[in-house]
């Protein structure tokens, strides 16, 4: 979240970040902020003052018991008291927690980088793609090449779970986790700690890598507990350090997360129904860094570099976008996003996003670091989705389609699948 201090020192700043987000709803907020703010900080006086005020005569009461005089007036004096302090830490309470729930839905503020725009049609194209594959048959998309081959069910998974959900089978699971393998001994070798986190977070954990009003709609609930299922391990491996203080020394801290991800897709519906391109369960790997301020730019580029090097040794079609004002997330200041050439549909669809967040999950998270002054700071964080393995393997599926309905495997994929090729099924 933005510090208090911050805005109340940029307020026209602020005001303006919401405006380029086109969340003028807000704007109203900001003055309200600032003002309850100040209100509870002279009540914390009020309060403050008349609690010493409290202690003073509760030890001129003893004193006086001591002395055997009369204690009456010192008692009416104090009985006034209690009420008057309950009703100001209420107020207090009330303003304060209105102050960090507005706070927290503010979003971050914007790099200047960041392009102006209302949404994903007001992208900037930052670097054009590779050479786009060209068929000189019929391409098929991912759905009817994977069923075609029996490497998917969607009618038997549509049948125990519902919608955008799927059987892989086959050599499909053995590509899939040649993805997830290749990917973590990629960052491992760039001295990326390996983690695999808890697939469940409670509230106050994942609050603090996302604004969650934002999110709720798209994550799940257990219900009768304080845990959510993890949209990404992004919002596990921001709670590693959750009120924590680092030592300077020890940053930058790279991490490299698998998990699976659950999302509800609300506000989806219609969109990408077939296949396993929008789907509610899959698998990524997750560069997540924390660092100091100045170390941020250049692991923002090592981390984007990394993304980069993982699909050009895939030989996948890319193109990078610097998404516009309208489209960045709440979250993050800067969003680059990494999109793939999907054949079948003539376009490029996202399938990885590198973020900089600034000090704005930090200050959720309360994770600080301890600099060479002993003087304490939030980190910064960055992330980026490496790979999400389920819109990868679709991207696969598509680019790498042969004639006769056989799929080539990625040669950088071979070791890990022991196959270089998913053979077209004859038919009878």
């Amino acid at each position: 979240m933005l510090d208090i201090k911050f805005v109340k020192s940029n307020l026209e700043v602020v005001k303006k970040n919401l405006k380029l987000r086109n969340q003028v709803e807000k704007i109203s907020w900001v003055d309200e902020i600032t003002k309850n703010y100040d209100n509870s900080s002279q009540i914390k006086k009020e309060l403050d003052t008349l609690r010493h005020k409290r202690n003073i005569i509760s030890e001129e009461i003893n004193l006086l018991k001591k002395q055997g005089k009369n204690i009456s007036e010192k008692i009416k004096e104090i009985q006034e008291l209690p009420h008057k302090i309950k009703e100001l830490e209420e107020n207090y309470e009330r303003l304060t927690h209105d102050v960090k729930d507005k706070l927290m839905e503010l979003p971050n503020i914007l790099d200047k980088t960041v392009p102006v725009g209302k949404d994903d049609n007001d992208n900037k194209i930052i670097k054009k793609a590779s050479k786009i594959p060209k068929f000189k048959f019929p391409v098929k998309d991912h759905t009817d090449l994977a069923l075609n081959l029996n490497l998917l069910d969607l009618e038997k998974a549509s049948k125990v779970s519902g919608a955008r959900f799927y059987y892989l089978k086959n050599e499909l699971v053995k590509l899939n986790h040649a993805l997830i393998n290749f990917a973590l001994d990629f960052l491992r070798k760039k001295n990326f700690t390996l983690i695999q986190p808890p697939y469940m977070l409670k509230k106050d954990a994942i609050s603090g890598a996302i604004t969650f009003a934002t999110f709720e709609d798209a994550i799940y609930k257990i219900e009768n507990e304080d845990l959510f299922l993890i949209g990404t391990a992004e919002h596990a491996l921001n709670a590693f350090y959750l009120n924590d203080t680092l030592d300077e020394k020890e940053l930058p801290v790279r991490l490299a997360g698998f998990s699976p991800c659950f999302r509800r897709e609300a506000g989806a519906h219609g969109k990408d129904t077939k296949g396993i391109f929008r789907v509610h369960q899959f698998e990524k790997i997750e560069q997540f860094i924390f660092c100091t301020k100045k170390q941020a730019e250049k692991e923002f580029n090592l981390i984007l570099k990394n993304l980069e090097t993982l699909f050009k040794l895939l030989k996948i079609p890319y193109r990078l976008v610097l998404l516009c004002s309208g489209s960045t997330g709440n979250v993050a200041s800067k969003t680059i996003d990494l999109e793939a050439w999907f054949p079948a549909q003539k376009t490029f669809r996202e399938l990885a996003s590198c973020s900089n967040c600034l000090d704005y999950q930090a200050r959720r998270s309360n994770t600080k670091y301890k600099t060479k002054s002993s003087e304490t700071e939030f980190v910064y964080t960055l992330n980026n989705t490496a790979i999400a393995t389920e819109r990868t393997l679709a991207c696969i599926l598509e680019n790498f389609q042969q004639k006769d309905g056989s799929i080539k495997i990625p040669k950088i994929l071979h070791k890990y699948t022991g196959f270089k090729e998913i053979k077209a099924i004859k038919k009878k």
